[in-house]
């Protein structure tokens, strides 16, 4: 049963965003052909409306067919009052960054676009890049829904390139993409750049700050309810480093099931789908808190959408079936 109390409270935050003429502001709806606003000034929403959940991690890794995308897309914005969708992995099929756009276009969502890395140490990456942002370039509706392009998935942790060079990819990125005003960023954790001596050059480079919150990892992990301390540890690191800058967590969750790799590094952490679950309310309880921080409050991200994607990490199962009642507060 569903309290009284609780439909409230999402009613109430629904109601809060309907409000606002801007995309990707819940109630908002795209228009039919895209808008003559050629710098974008009235056409996204604040970054301080974008606190609490925000969407979801989607893996590409399978190449979805467009019906999929457009699918599974409009069951993330209806279903889960989602505003954006953050792309993890990657798809080569020629085209496939159109199909994104298109989909997202549809269901009036954002996208956090991604250039991936992967874990092999080679240079595919840059023909990943040149595609994207080719098509950034070419389809007229693509700056309307790609919020920001991340370079990832943890370039700095995985050492794929040294920080001086990513900072430099960063702002040619950023030159490139400067007339689409598309603002560009790194997917990382805290710790990716704390062991790359702060790494503040990146930080410096980077439009937002688009974190990696896996607190299951820590060698202080026990439960996902005591988990807060391992949050506040790791986004009071950039809060001391990123200039004021936008945050996001966007590959952020607890596993509900531990693979050769996901495993933990504390014999105390807790991995099941209880845990999981218990580490989404806790942000959700903690949304007054990451409200109150600089740069217009830290939207959150649940990663990710289906166990189908990545283990252990969906909110639904590998049948399609919810592991548990999801439905986080978008604004307090």
């Amino acid at each position: 049963m569903v309290c009284a109390a609780s439909i409230a409270a999402r009613d109430s935050s629904l109601a809060s965003h309907t409000s606002q003429r801007c995309f990707p502001a819940l109630g908002f709806v795209t228009p039919e052909s895209t808008p003559s606003d050629p710098e974008l000034e009235h056409w996204w929403c604040d970054p301080s409306t974008e606190y609490a959940f925000v969407g979801f991690s989607y893996e590409v890794t399978a190449c979805q067919s467009p019906q999929q995308l457009i699918e599974e897309f409009r069951d993330i914005r209806y279903h889960f009052n989602s505003r954006y969708v953050r792309l993890y992995g990657a798809c080569d099929r020629e085209g496939f960054y159109d199909d994104i756009v298109h989909a997202a276009w549809q269901n009036n969502l954002g996208v956090h676009a991604l250039v991936w890395f992967g874990f092999n140490g080679d240079d595919v990456w840059i023909g990943r890049r040149d595609t994207l942002f080719a098509s950034l370039h070419s389809n007229p509706k693509a700056k309307f829904v790609t919020r920001v392009v991340q370079f990832g998935s943890e370039p700095l942790y995985d050492n794929v390139l040294p920080h001086d060079q990513l900072a430099e990819q960063v702002n040619l990125a950023k030159a490139n993409l400067s007339s689409l005003h598309i603002p560009v960023t790194v997917s990382e954790l805290a710790y990716g750049y704390q062991e790359r001596g702060g790494a503040q050059d990146v930080l410096d480079a980077i439009d937002s700050i688009n974190i990696h919150m896996l607190p299951f990892f820590s060698q202080n992990a026990s439960t996902a309810n005591q988990s807060w301390p391992l949050v506040l540890n790791d986004l009071d690191w950039f809060i001391d480093h990123g200039n004021g800058k936008k945050m996001y967590f966007d590959e952020n969750g607890w596993p509900s099931v531990t693979s050769p790799s996901v495993q933990p590094n504390s014999p105390l952490a807790v991995s099941n789908v209880e845990n999981e679950h218990q580490y989404y309310i806790l942000l959700d309880r903690h949304c007054e808190d990451l409200k109150k921080v600089v740069g217009g409050g830290v939207g959150w991200f649940a990663h990710i959408y289906s166990d189908n994607q990545e283990p252990g990490y969906g909110i639904y199962d590998t049948s399609g079936h919810l592991k548990f009642p999801f439905h986080p507060r978008t604004s307090c």
